[in-house]
């Protein structure tokens, strides 16, 4: 059943970009229209393409959206591991986001804003990173630790983790399979 909420006043982008991320997790991204968006908001057809262009405008911004909700959760003073925590946790929290943001196809890659939101996450995760690496070792790190929390995190999504792992608390789950690989303590 749907949940609609007619726009009437405030921020109309905003209002699309929430409403998009409520039909996607309804009927998933292939099934979302821009005039179903306009419907389901109660605005006219055009409203969305006056502030999105089209389909992609509209998943580039979420995905921007995205990043940026990433980036805050990896905040802080934060080791490797917690970090990983935190993003399996906000994957779990946002996964239409986190589906948008890996799907760079669907997107406007060489938007500026996308561009600047990835690299604000990309930092945040590097600052998780031990002091004494070199900037190699670093890049290495980086990509090891995201690729295991992205890979918890989309297996867990998926419903494809061990019964034992999918039905513990999932960032004590990824705690404790990041600390057997050895990865670099918190």
């Amino acid at each position: 059943m749907s949940t609609h909420r007619p726009y009437h006043h405030g921020d109309l982008r905003q209002t699309l970009l929430d409403t998009s991320v409520e039909m996607i997790a309804e009927h998933g991204l292939a099934r979302l229209s821009l005039r179903d968006l306009a419907r389901r908001a109660g605005v006219s057809h055009a409203a969305p393409r006056h502030h999105f262009r089209d389909k992609a405008g509209l998943f580039t911004a979420l995905a921007t959206e995205g990043y940026r909700l990433l980036a805050d959760a990896l905040a802080g003073d934060l080791g490797l591991i917690e970090m990983g925590a935190r993003y399996v946790g906000f994957a779990l929290e946002h996964p239409c986001h986190f589906e948008v943001m890996h799907q760079p196809d669907r997107c406007h890659p060489d938007d500026p804003d996308l561009f600047a939101a990835k690299a604000r996450s990309w930092d945040a995760l590097r600052a998780g990173l031990p002091a004494e690496l070199d900037s190699g070792e670093a890049e290495r790190a980086a990509l090891a630790a995201w690729s295991i929390a992205h890979g918890f995190a989309t297996l867990r999504l998926a419903g494809n983790l061990p019964t034992p792992a999918q039905d513990r608390d999932p960032a004590e789950a990824f705690r404790e399979i990041a600390g057997l690989l050895n990865v670099h303590p918190d």
